[in-house]
């Protein structure tokens, strides 16, 4: 009797048996891969809870990596996923880790690192359905699903800055459907997650990043 995959049966809307274990996996990992500029060139992935324990047999590996590379959540390229990361170049590992107990069961964090030798750690937390939720970059504790377009900036925790980034916004007829302030304390480090009901322009991201204070910019198309 031969052995069947799992991967050779999907259908073409699926990439597994689990919508939390593989549809959810790919869409964190495309998240996070579009908060660092490409080329990726090393990723680490520590799965915690019910990843941890079956990531393999659900193949929430081969959709981290494929949602790592930019692969939709129906893309069958990642059946391949390790085989494509290894002919691009891409080193990655899989840790899973079940001494972490205080987590949402299906937990992931994505470590990256760029050609440019630019490195970003995501937490992402699978919800069901496909559906996901981004709550850490960087440490930095954040709330967002990725259903809307965005704009993540992360700045200094300075006066006028929130105002710059919504006059640019509101110049460029932006309609905000949700905007929060994440932030490692008074002061510090933070990070704007500002969410809009349509597409976001071209530039919008060298417009913010005018005001001093904003270090960086990263614009995620929904």
């Amino acid at each position: 009797m031969s052995f069947i995959s799992v991967f050779d049966v999907l259908g073409p809307n699926m990439i597994g048996p689990s919508s939390s274990h593989t549809a959810g996996a790919a869409v964190i990992a495309n998240l996070a891969q579009k908060l660092l500029a490409p080329p990726l060139k090393k990723v680490e992935f520590t799965l915690y809870g019910s990843f941890a324990k079956t990531y393999h047999g659900h193949g929430t590996d081969r959709a981290l990596l494929g949602g790592i590379m930019g692969f939709s959540t129906d893309d069958l390229c990642i059946r391949d996923s390790f085989q494509i990361a290894n002919s691009r170049g891409l080193a990655f590992s899989f840790k899973p880790d079940e001494s972490e107990q205080d987590v949402y069961p299906n937990t992931v964090d994505i470590w990256m690192e760029n050609a440019a030798g630019q490195t970003m750690t995501v937490r992402g937390e699978s919800l069901g359905g496909g559906k996901v939720r981004i709550v850490r970059i960087n440490g930095v504790h954040v709330d967002f699903t990725g259903e809307y377009a965005a704009v993540i900036a992360v700045h200094q925790d300075k006066p006028g800055v929130v105002a710059h980034m919504t006059k640019v916004l509101s110049d460029r007829n932006v309609n905000i459907a949700f905007m929060r302030l994440f932030r490692e304390g008074k002061g510090d480090t933070a990070y704007s997650i500002i969410e809009s009901d349509g597409t976001l322009p071209e530039g919008i991201s060298e417009e913010l990043r005018a005001n001093p204070h904003i270090r960086d910019v990263m614009v995620v198309q929904s």
